[in-house]
Formats: structure tokens, C-alpha cells, sequence
């Protein structure tokens, strides 16, 4: 089966006030199988648009990702997070075919 992967692009426009949002996050997508793969590094925009932070998270499969988005507990936690930040994000199932 399949793992699936959160990918948010983010704006923070209030670090102090969007920390509460961060520190939760963590023991939230633990219940679910999810982990950091990406958390906020280094990058380069090579094409497009881009926001100031790039998270990626792997859960075991899409039903995961989509039942911690889903949660009570992060649905709360997006509530904390609204004023203080503008996010992207899809839920995408990954690829678990053939390679080159």
C-alpha cells in the first residue's frame, strides 16, 4: 500500500502566536503514523510561486492523512493557526509503482 504525504507551503505572519500551532502538531500526526519529512529547510524556488516554508509529512497511507486532517484534534488546532498564518496544503497519495 501506498504512503500518503501532506504538503504545505506556508506563510507565518506571526511567529510567537503561530508556535502554540507547532508544538501541538507533533504528538497530533504521531496518533495518525505521521513524521517530518520536510520541516521549514532550505530551499529555492526554481519555478512558479512559493510561500516562506515548505512541510512535508509521510503517513503510512491516505486514509491516515486524511483522518488526522479530519481529526477533532487538528481541526481545533487549524483554529489556533488561522490568524497567523496562511497555508497550502494538499493530501496526496504517493507513488508505489514501477521506477525508471
Amino acid at each position: 500500500m501506498a504512503k500518503a504525504y501532506w504538503i504545505a507551503r506556508v506563510d507565518v505572519k506571526d511567529e510567537e502566536a503561530y508556535k502554540p500551532y507547532a508544538v501541538a502538531n507533533p504528538a497530533i500526526f504521531r496518533k495518525y503514523g505521521g513524521r517530518f519529512l520536510v520541516r521549514a529547510g532550505k530551499f529555492e524556488r526554481v519555478e512558479g510561486t512559493s510561500r516562506s516554508r515548505n512541510v512535508v509529512i509521510e503517513f503510512p497511507d491516505y486514509a491516515a492523512a486524511l483522518a488526522c486532517y479530519r481529526s477533532p484534534e487538528y481541526q481545533d488546532n487549524i483554529k489556533v493557526r488561522l490568524p497567523h498564518a496562511t497555508v497550502d496544503l494538499v493530501i496526496v497519495e504517493g507513488y508505489d509503482g514501477p521506477q525508471p
